[in-house]
């Protein structure tokens, strides 16, 4: 059954114009190597904003143990923000959120801004720490959104932010950017990613309540467009985390038939063309998944879907 699921992921990923990279794996104490699927699932990809996840669970953790108060306000002020398409750096006047209203819209919106002023207090070792402590010993993130956009303008030589996006989106540039480079930004594997929402679900990576507000919160992203769009039905939960950048979109997911095992499943792609919106690609991403979790379930209704 895996040869002709491959077959089936791989043309999806090339009809879409991409390249992909994916890991799925039911999320079962008494799971092995036959209830995964596995595309390429060790090379290192570029990791985008899926590191927000990874900063998520070192947040969380300092919440736990007392080094930082969920509930502290922290002043954010927009003119010295990271920018970003969505959060905290679209606002005109300063505000002040708790640090857990900030996880709350760094993870839903996938908020740059909300994003730095997190890894700034908490700090990157622990983040560090987070990946070392799950045994997701390909990954390495080496700071946040504002680091990635600095390597960015260095790149493409110019002064801003929007000017290096208008370029990187240009296909009359032909750049070969650090951004895109997992020798060069953070980096992770697909089977890293499925191994951190693996221990998430499971309670391993963060205390039982902080892991119930990272799973509920996840389920709240707004980005349904990637791998929700493979399961628009009801009765399945998707609580995920995308990244983008240029031609690199990303999303790693928890999928879960109601009744079923959950199946934790990683998508990493590189797409040939460099517009800003590729939506053939984002809908790649939505049925690789659901091909690859379909293979996966389990339960009474699993047998019929495998059938379809």
């Amino acid at each position: 059954m895996n040869h002709t699921v491959h077959e089936r992921i791989r043309a999806t990923f090339a009809d879409a114009g991409c390249v992909g990279w994916l890991h799925a794996r039911r999320i079962d104490p008494d799971a092995d190597s036959t209830h995964e699927i596995s595309m390429a699932a060790d090379d290192h990809v570029v990791m985008t904003s899926v590191y927000k996840l990874v900063l998520a669970v070192a947040v969380l953790r300092a919440f736990a143990d007392g080094r930082l108060d969920p509930a502290e306000r922290v002043e954010a002020h927009p003119t010295t923000l990271t920018p970003g398409p969505t959060g905290l750096s679209l606002l005109t006047d300063p505000v002040a959120l708790s640090r857990r209203d900030l996880v709350v819209s760094m993870l839903t919106a996938s908020d740059n801004a909300a994003a730095d002023l997190l890894l700034g207090q908490v700090g990157l070792d622990a983040v560090q720490t987070v990946s070392a402590d799950l045994g997701l010993s390909r990954t390495r993130i080496v700071g946040g959104t504002a680091d990635v956009h600095e390597a960015l303008r260095v790149d493409m030589a110019v002064h801003t932010t929007r000017e290096a996006f208008d370029a990187l989106a240009s296909p009359e540039v032909d750049v070969d950017v650090s951004v895109y480079d997992p020798a060069l930004t953070s980096a992770t594997t697909a089977r890293d990613m499925t191994t951190l929402l693996a221990a998430v679900w499971s309670g391993e990576a963060v205390t039982p309540g902080w892991s119930e507000f990272l799973k509920t919160t996840m389920a709240r992203q707004i980005w349904t467009n990637r791998i929700r769009s493979g399961f628009p039905h009801r009765g399945v939960t998707v609580a995920g985390k995308t990244g983008t950048i240029g031609i690199i979109r990303n999303e790693v997911a928890v999928v879960h038939h109601t009744g079923e095992v959950p199946v934790a499943v990683a998508v990493f792609t590189r797409a040939a063309r460099s517009e800003p919106h590729l939506p053939v690609v984002d809908t790649a991403i939505g049925t690789a998944a659901r091909i690859a979790v379909t293979a996966l379930r389990s339960g009474p209704v699993a047998e019929f879907a495998h059938q379809l």
